[in-house]
């Protein structure tokens, strides 16, 4: 497994091809996306206008302006924590349509998502998901033997850290709350953000440290 989305999702949609593809949730989106358009049901474009919507407007951007306040505003730190979907919304985001559960991470318990039925994920929050959230082999082993899986991220945890998985779904969207670097006293909420990444969200990483 790596870390990188070196199967992304790489439609072509003006020629209507497909990279070959070894995922069969893959393979049945396609086949799905394919009956729609034929039966006329959605276009091209409307498609490719939603993917850039997610990949460009989104991305993991608001997921990382959502934990920068709550790293520097202990209201609505606490108030992200008892109703995460009110919370986003207090701040003019979109929330998901379900309901958004945020787990924050702690110097003893480290919190990682995944979806082990399909790839359930708060796309308001985070943007389209990565790859490798969707494979067989993370929604698989990270229930199994989680450390060994972050290991594979590059995140070395202590083994007195508790690791514990959730299983997101259709009515429920996880978020993790990564720890605040060390040396950020001096950021503002602007700067925390950039230090705020996707996998850090998804928890199989932690947050940036400043450079």
């Amino acid at each position: 497994m790596k870390n990188t989305d070196e199967h992304h999702h790489d439609h072509d949609h003006r020629h209507h091809s497909h990279p070959v593809s070894d995922s069969y949730e893959e393979l049945r989106t396609m086949a799905l996306e394919s009956l729609l358009i034929e039966k006329g049901l959605i276009t091209t474009e409307e498609i490719d206008k939603l993917i850039h919507y997610y990949v460009t407007d989104i991305g993991p951007m608001n997921g990382a302006k959502v934990v920068a306040r709550a790293w520097v505003d202990p209201e609505f730190k606490k108030s992200l924590l008892e109703n995460g979907k009110k919370a986003v919304t207090g701040l003019g985001l979109e929330g998901p349509a379900s309901e958004l559960i945020v787990l924050e991470n702690t110097p003893d318990i480290h919190n990682v998502v995944v979806c082990t039925l399909c790839s359930c994920y708060p796309w308001t929050m985070l943007g389209l998901p990565p790859t490798w959230y969707k494979s067989t082999a993370y929604r698989s082993r990270v229930v199994i033997d989680p450390q060994s899986v972050l290991q594979e991220f590059g995140l070395e945890l202590d083994d007195s850290v508790e690791i514990r998985v959730w299983d997101s779904n259709a009515e429920i969207r996880y978020l993790v709350l990564p720890e605040r670097p060390k040396g950020t006293e001096h950021m503002n909420e602007e700067e925390l953000a950039t230090l705020v990444t996707r996998d850090s969200m998804i928890g199989v990483t932690k947050a940036n440290t400043p450079q």
